[in-house]
């Protein structure tokens, strides 16, 4: 069976790369009806954040990402032991040695090395020392070839190779007794039976020392795919200044999971056609990992914010979303402003529709529009709101015939009408159609605020 696997460190919020690494995990495992399985890694106990496993897992429950085992994950800190005797191990049996090397030894070597023009490295002083485990302070280094060539086949990136004399005597087993990332993601994932590792490039150079982990403890290594690195759209390594954040804040922020999930698929994914718009059981039904391309996918917030708003137009929005944002009571007209489209977010429409609601303030200079004067505009509003006031049948099409009878009866232009209604209602120079503001206030407040603007003009100095 098809097992993978997502494993993140709680070390703060989960943000857009990990959480594309999750997904294409979870949508490799079910495309084949396997499973997709959750692991936390927490033995960076120096870099752990009190809270960020329960975040982690609200934001892969938030975007639909379940685990099957999301009612127990493993958990790294609860393994220790395991990870100890397992290192110990390989110590006795001659593939792994005791360092006692101090920090200080350590950064004078690194220092001494980079000054020489070489790739800073451990030198292998303890390597052959038969240093015993005792109560003195020291960590385990797994013994690497001296020579040769480490093969992996990446399901992604083809055959890559890695000369075993440039690798590191890495450490597996830090001074405090907690394992590093190498050993502990190697051993869980065998005993998880992971068959596929899905993680960013950004461990391609420590799946040699896997691999050799693999052979050193005598199991069979998974196949593994090191996904691309995203980048902003000035190719620069992607930052909050491109837009991109935690998945708690997308959220936040008023983004829809199927947006936000339609929108990651597509980072570095390609259904090899047309195609923008998928449902997440549409991505499992067609996600392939040999239609991952190598190259580095570019984010681009303007994309997001594109699938973001046609998803708010095409779904009917749960009013507990809404509420989130301050709006209760929602009226017809204002779900029907809404479902219009427009916004980019729930924290958007929160914010208009709020607005919307308060007497809008404005120059009454707004009002008239540039081809049109101070006239025009105040007989256009006089008769609009004499027409909106005796009119029976509050609806899109009635509203629609009624500003175009004005502009047809009176010798005026869309321009007259339009315009100045428009702002009447909005107090702003852009904002939806009137008849949409019409529809989202009401007969009442529209009536009131054209009113107002009425007012507004026959108080203005006079113009030309």
């Amino acid at each position: 069976m098809i097992k993978t696997r997502f494993a993140p460190s709680p070390t703060g919020e989960l943000h857009i790369g990990g959480a594309r690494t999750a997904l294409f995990s979870y949508l490799f495992a079910k495309h084949s009806g396997g499973e997709f399985l959750l692991r936390i890694e927490d033995t960076d106990r120096e870099r752990f954040v009190e809270g960020a496993t329960e975040r982690i897992i609200e934001s892969l429950n938030w975007m639909g990402i379940v685990a099957d085992n999301a009612d127990k994950p493993m958990i790294q800190s609860e393994r220790l032991k395991i990870y100890q005797t397992a290192a110990k191990k390989l110590v006795d049996e001659k593939k792994a040695y005791v360092c006692t090397c101090s920090k200080e030894e350590l950064e004078t070597e690194r220092q001494s090395q980079i000054k020489a023009g070489q790739p800073p490295k451990y030198s292998g002083k303890c390597r052959d020392v038969n240093h015993q485990i005792n109560d003195q302070s020291y960590v385990i280094r797994m013994k690497m070839p001296e020579s040769g060539i480490i093969k992996i086949h990446d399901l992604i990136r083809g055959e890559v190779e890695f000369d075993a004399s440039l690798q590191d005597d890495q450490i597996i087993l830090k001074s405090d007794g907690y394992p590093t990332y190498h050993l502990a993601s190697v051993i869980d994932d065998h005993q998880m039976e992971i068959s596929q590792v899905i993680r960013s490039e950004e461990w391609l150079s420590s799946t040699p020392k896997h691999i050799i982990l693999y052979e050193m403890l005598g199991w069979k290594a998974p196949e593994f795919a090191h996904l691309s690195m995203i980048l902003g759209p000035d190719h620069a390594k992607l930052s909050k200044r491109h837009g991109a954040t935690s998945v708690i804040d997308y959220k936040n922020q008023g983004y829809l999971p199927e947006a936000l999930v339609n929108f990651m698929a597509l980072l570095g994914w390609n259904p090899k056609d047309d195609r923008e718009f998928f449902a997440i059981a549409e991505l499992i039904q067609e996600f392939k990992l040999e239609n991952v391309n190598k190259s580095a996918a570019i984010f681009d917030i303007l994309k997001l914010n594109h699938f973001n708003a046609e998803y708010l137009k095409s779904k009917k929005l749960d009013l507990k979303d809404l509420e989130n944002f301050g709006l209760k009571d929602l009226s017809s007209g204002e779900l029907e402003l809404i479902s219009r489209g427009g916004f980019k977010t729930l924290k958007g429409v929160g914010e208009y529709i709020l607005s919307l609601r308060k007497n809008p303030e404005y120059d009454p200079l707004l009002l008239i529009f540039k081809k049109s004067n101070k006239g025009k505009t105040l007989k256009a509003l006089v008769i609009s709101k004499s027409k909106f006031q005796t009119s029976n049948k509050w609806s899109e099409e009635n509203l629609e015939k009624t500003l175009e009878s004005i502009v047809a009866e009176n010798n005026l232009t869309n321009g007259d009408v339009f315009w100045p209604v428009r702002v009447a209602l909005s107090g702003a120079e852009k904002s939806p159609s009137p008849v949409e503001l019409l529809l989202a206030l009401g007969k009442e407040k529209s009536g009131k605020r054209i009113e107002k603007a009425i007012e507004k003009l026959r108080n203005l100095e006079s113009i030309d």
